[in-house]
């Protein structure tokens, strides 16, 4: 049901039967008038965003270049001008806050072949082509360009992608930080990407459906990027990982092909004034397609994992790994939990098959549906990418029937036009089996979990997983701190908290079995808090959980989907404080870098002077020992608490 609908409608229409080739102009103003968009339309076109007096991105290319060398965006003629307000609260479905308000004011210039939207928001500017007929597109012009040379953080494409294909990569690196013109030669990054020294711009898309994902380069090493987009793939060969992964051998001399008229993807400009606001942004979910039918049914929650911990049970009467009474002992842990779901990784299927229907003889699935419907648990099953498109109506509807709750997808490895459209035509068909989807060895998310909510988390993120083999000079704990502002502005992410082994700084090693995380205990807790996903992984072993009981209930305690989010403080790369309301429970959570840090945290009004809040906060000696941690009940007092954080530490406080 509507919450709230407040729309203000006015369009005219300007009869430009031949504009001049001179450039005319057209601004755009945010609903509080303080964010100004300037399209400039003449030979070339280009846009330019401007926050007050203070010019942002500077005048910027935007263009479409089609197979037989026409140029959307050169010499345009514009038949109609037309404008509009809105302003709109929505329901939000498996989401960071129940509602979003949508404001805006929009600009369309109108030609006879497509159409040019601009939107202006009081925290951000985005526009898109809409095209009117089938064309191949050989190439698009994405232009940012930033006045002086702003500091970037930048999540490099890795050297040389996969198999020397720039394009075939995990979407997973951590951030390069340094000025725009010292981008490192004509290295493609993926998005989101952050750029500003005071207000701060993060660039992304969204609505992304079925057109290839957008990188960002810096051939000339000035203070422009650039968009690159993967060419569209001519011949694809099964291979890769077990045989799961899609290989291109081949592409075409273009980007996209359209059967028809389609709306390209929002390029996107999130603009801060503090760094906090991109830390609780929505912009991404606010340009994205609202869902077409019912998704009740969608059960978000914590899910039991089991490849991070390699399957390490302790001390139990069997041999652990993946056979029926492993799977069983994780259904057991869960249920004495509350944890709604367990999850199958890689190897249940037969290896190297790329077949979902050849199931190894040491699990049986009908059997472990059928246990852990007995104890309020349901199952869900990792898939490979190839052997999942290749019988993806016939999968859903077998394992569907079976009580198999969802997906994990993994491998798809690629943003080209065909793999973006795998993403929607996986959604829409798990859905049709009220089955969800995690996507991992994905993009970003750009729109999908809106418009399909049984899409509960994408990947594009370095998470803990990095852990099981990262050298040591590695550093995620500073990771752990940019994301916030940077990829979780585009959506969820299946970033795996939950370590019991805490390393705190020099204590890291790679270890496979026994993996464990950088920093504190409490930074795992705070994790739950500060990171957006309705599925979220419980990453470590039952049984080391079982040896910490008290850090158990509180994760499995703490929801997945929230009423109300707020960013209360934070600098890029150094600290995060979040607060998060589910019903009235009140959760707020800080997380610093490598650096111990006393916080001051300002408590959200919603909250009254005198509550009793439970405090989980680094212990004395953490700096040395990461796994130590206090707990104790404070009242907050004055509308504020100090709190110190040690290296690589965090705090959670539960209201």
């Amino acid at each position: 049901m509507l919450i709230v609908k407040r729309i203000h409608l006015f369009c005219f229409s300007l009869l430009l039967a031949a504009l001049p080739l001179s450039a005319k102009q057209y601004k755009l103003l945010s609903p509080s008038g303080e964010i100004s968009i300037t399209i400039e339309s003449g030979k070339t076109l280009s846009w330019s965003i401007s926050l007050g007096d203070e010019l942002l991105l500077a005048p910027s290319e935007v263009s479409l270049t089609l197979l037989d060398g026409t140029v959307y965006g050169e010499n345009a003629s514009w038949k109609k001008v037309r404008r509009k307000s809105v302003d709109e609260t929505f329901p939000a479905q498996n989401y960071k806050r129940a509602g979003v308000r949508d404001h805006y004011n929009e600009l369309t210039l109108q030609s006879r072949d497509f159409d040019l939207v601009f939107r202006a928001y009081d925290d951000g500017a985005a526009y898109r082509f809409v095209t009117k007929k089938a064309i191949t597109i050989a190439s698009e012009k994405a232009c940012f360009a930033f006045p002086g040379d702003p500091m970037a953080w930048v999540p490099y494409v890795k050297p040389g992608g996969k198999r020397g294909d720039p394009f075939f990569n995990s979407f997973e690196n951590i951030y390069t930080v340094a000025p725009v013109s010292k981008w490192e030669g004509e290295r493609l990054a993926f998005l989101p990407i952050t750029v500003g020294d005071g207000v701060r711009l993060c660039i992304t898309e969204t609505d992304l459906r079925n057109y290839p994902g957008m990188y960002l380069s810096n051939p000339d090493g000035d203070s422009c990027l650039e968009g690159v987009f993967a060419p569209y793939p001519k011949t694809v060969v099964q291979g890769g990982h077990n045989n799961l992964q899609g290989i291109v051998t081949e592409r075409e001399e273009f980007i996209y092909r359209g059967e028809t008229g389609e709306a390209l993807p929002w390029r996107v400009v999130v603009i801060a004034k503090e760094d906090r606001e991109l830390a609780e942004s929505d912009l991404v979910w606010r340009l994205s397609a609202p869902a077409e039918g019912d998704f009740s049914w969608v059960v978000p929650g914590k899910v039991a994992w089991d490849w991070w911990n390699d399957w390490n049970l302790k001390g139990v009467p069997f041999r652990a790994g993946i056979n029926n009474e492993t799977y069983k002992y994780y259904i057991d842990f869960a249920a004495a939990n509350g944890i709604e779901y367990v999850i199958l990784d890689e190897g249940w299927a037969v290896k190297g098959a790329a077949d979902l229907f050849q199931v190894v003889p040491e699990i049986d699935l009908p059997m472990l549906c059928d246990y852990a419907a007995r104890h309020n648990v349901r199952l869900v099953l990792w898939a490979g990418y190839w052997a999942f498109n290749k019988d993806m109506e016939a999968v859903c509807g077998y394992y569907g029937r079976m009580g198999i709750a969802g997906w994990k997808i993994d491998f798809m490895d690629r943003d080209d036009q065909t793999i973006v459209a795998f993403y929607e035509k996986a959604a829409r068909t798990a859905a049709k089996y009220h089955q969800f989807v995690d996507f991992h060895g994905a993009f970003k998310p750009a729109g999908l979990t809106r418009t399909f909510p049984n899409v509960l988390n994408h990947e594009g993120v370095a998470g803990l997983e990095n852990m099981k083999w990262a050298p040591k000079g590695y550093d995620q704990v500073t990771y752990d701190v940019t994301i916030p502002f940077v990829r979780l502005v585009a959506g969820p992410a299946d970033y795996t908290q939950g370590a019991m082994r805490n390393a705190a700084k020099g204590c890291y090693a790679p270890i496979n079995s026994e993996p464990m995380s950088q920093g504190t205990r409490c930074r795992q807790l705070a994790e739950y808090v500060v990171f957006d996903a309705p599925f979220t992984m419980l990453c470590d072993a039952p049984t080391n959980y079982e040896r910490e009981p008290e850090c158990t209930a509180f994760i499995a305690s703490i929801p997945t989907v929230w009423d109300e989010t707020i960013a209360l403080d934070g600098r890029i790369g150094e600290y995060v404080v979040m607060a998060r309301r589910s019903g009235s429970k009140w959760y707020i959570a800080a997380m610093t870098d490598w650096n111990a840090r006393e916080l001051t945290i300002e408590i959200p009004e919603a909250i009254p002077d005198g509550a009793v809040a439970t405090l989980w906060c680094d212990g004395i000696n953490a700096d040395r020992s990461g796994e130590d941690y206090s707990k104790e009940t404070v009242h907050l007092e004055g509308g504020c608490i100090t709190v110190d954080l040690a290296p690589g530490g965090a705090c959670v406080l539960v209201i």
